[in-house]
């Protein structure tokens, strides 16, 4: 085994999980917040979940504090959010750091394998754009992620397939994992 499935992180407990265990599956892994602009897209997250899950599909949920606070909660406290308000169901994980000396090594990772291209055209993503490189400067070359809600498409053999910002509309996302499922 390889790509993700080398790494071991926390779940909100603090228990050591392999990602090993998640093997076989497509996967989207993706760093989140609760008071974000774009903490709506925990419902696309989870009807989506509800609807593939059976098909081997898993999304992996790690809340982050670093963009503007926004997940400033305990572990439990942004559980609680997500199950009281989006109904969530899919796997949890600690409260990690995704930039930075500190960053989460699977995050860095992840960037490493799809480094960030775009937030896109328009309005909206102009004003993400701004917001990000203000956050990130801090950072330097450890930007490894933009802002809330970035996603990693995971094929079953642990590779790295897609990386989307948390500009890109949820249909495309759902699009890409179904095909992925396909295979």
């Amino acid at each position: 085994m390889s790509g993700i499935y080398e790494f071991t992180v926390k779940d909100r407990a603090g228990k050591e999980v392999s990602l090993s265990e998640y093997a076989g599956k497509v996967l989207l892994i993706v760093n989140t917040a609760t008071g974000c602009g774009f903490t709506p897209h925990y419902d696309p997250l989870e009807k989506m979940y509800r609807e593939l899950r059976g098909q081997g599909f898993e999304i992996l949920d790690f809340p982050c504090n670093q963009f503007a606070n926004q997940a400033p909660g305990t572990e439990e406290e942004i559980h609680q959010f997500c199950t009281l308000k989006f109904g969530t169901e899919f796997p949890q994980f600690a409260k990690i750091e995704v930039n930075g000396d500190n960053a989460e090594p699977l995050f860095a990772y992840l960037a490493t394998e799809k480094p960030f291209e775009t937030f896109g055209k328009g309005l909206k993503n102009m004003a993400v754009n701004k917001f990000a490189e203000k956050n990130n400067k801090k950072f330097g070359d450890k930007a490894y992620i933009k802002w809330n809600f970035t996603k990693f498409l995971i094929d079953r053999q642990g590779n790295v397939l897609r990386r989307f910002e948390p500009t890109v509309d949820m249909k495309e996302v759902k699009a890409a994992v179904i095909e992925e499922l396909k295979k």
